[in-house]
């Protein structure tokens, strides 16, 4: 799309959410001027501390999840490849790593094997005692305090427009856009409320963390979370900082589905400090410095994330609401980019791609 940078701005697009998909979309879509971008959103990049999106409190690295989907592979490969280009900017860090497994598990033909750095797999003196099997790899992280401001920064380099406003229906979020734009609805957990979308396949999964500063734990470890049947998921993640050793560490965590409390729980600490210390020792030295909880939701979708296009004429229509925006009449082209659950940053820039091939093809569609 960079060839057409020099063409002024013809096509109207709104972002519907300013998290990582929002914003790493609006990336994507700014390299081309022929797109005039506004992002509008009740919570943007700066509101660090908001519990009402996810961004904030995500682990923001490369971690796996799940088993092998060609679609989710080719976002997580771009987004991985991505990161790992920004190491030497800073914003991003290479971790050595140790996923755990049960006993049996073929761990030569993980689906991720090709897609991280160094793969191996583990010897048994590389295991902690608990555990009976697993590989080593490399792998890459971002740290939201700093990456969600220079993803802001980017955009409003590039003319990007950021407006403060609460959406409460699709045919607000539309009409925003106006006859032969384009509206891109990345608003995570507000699709399922959000009044002509209602998508209640959107559900929550609570997550709970604590930050320490201890320059001894480096090493990013996890077992399989996503497979959390009693709502506790084991990980240590290293993420950059402006900390002495420039890194801290996330200890996790939470993996409770359906569970919308925001609530610090003290037992859900205590339960991570314990099993993330069966992994990593270190973590109960008195130096040891426990910098923050966090508790967030995170945006998932049965079914897998929603990325795809639909053409919608204005103004839409709800019974819901007796006062609609009086707008043109005409035809929007909606762009879903949601329901990425614990993966929104580690398939955000693949996924964002793929968006922004879909406005392109519906934008322009002989363009060969």
């Amino acid at each position: 799309m960079s060839s057409e940078a020099s063409q002024p701005a013809s096509t109207q697009v709104v972002i519907l959410g300013a998290g990582v998909i929002g914003l790493t979309v609006a990336h994507v879509l700014s390299r081309d001027a022929r797109y005039k971008i506004r992002i509008v959103a009740r919570d943007m990049p700066e509101d660090l501390d908001s519990q009402a999106f996810a961004s904030p409190w995500a682990g923001a690295n490369w971690s796996p999840m799940g088993t092998y989907n060609e679609r989710t592979y080719k976002w997580e490969k771009a987004t991985f490849d991505k990161f790992w280009d920004m190491i030497p900017s800073g914003l991003a860090i290479a971790s050595p790593s140790k996923v755990f497994y049960d006993e049996g598990t073929n761990l030569e033909q993980l689906w991720y094997k090709s897609l991280v750095r160094d793969f191996r797999v583990l010897k048994q003196d590389e295991l902690p005692a608990s555990m009976k099997a697993g590989v080593g790899f490399k792998t890459v992280s971002v740290w939201p305090d700093a990456y969600l401001p220079w993803l802001k920064s980017e955009l409003v380099a590039r003319g990007v427009e950021f407006v403060r406003k609460r959406v409460v229906s699709l045919d607000e979020a539309a009409a925003l856009a106006g006859p032969n734009g384009v509206l891109i609805n990345a608003t995570g957990l507000g699709a399922r409320s959000l009044i002509g979308l209602e998508d209640k396949d959107v559900f929550p999964i609570r997550g709970q963390t604590i930050v320490i500063d201890n320059p001894k734990v480096n090493e990013f470890m996890c077992t399989d979370i996503t497979t959390a049947d009693d709502g506790n998921a084991t990980y240590i993640i290293p993420r950059p900082s402006k900390t002495a050793s420039g890194f801290t560490t996330v200890l996790g965590g939470k993996y409770q589905k359906d569970n919308w409390d925001t609530s610090f729980s003290a037992e859900d600490a205590q339960g991570i400090i314990e099993r993330c210390a069966a992994l990593a020792p270190a973590i109960k030295d008195p130096e040891t410095r426990i910098l923050k909880h966090n508790v967030g939701l995170r945006p998932a979708r049965r079914g897998g994330p929603r990325v795809e296009a639909e053409k919608l004429d204005l103004p839409l229509k709800t019974h819901w609401l007796t006062e609609q925006p009086q707008g043109e009449k005409g035809t929007v082209l909606v762009v879903h980019a949601y329901g990425f659950g614990p993966a929104g940053y580690q398939m955000s820039w693949g996924a964002a791609e793929e968006v922004g091939a879909l406005v392109e093809s519906h934008v322009n569609p002989n363009k060969a």
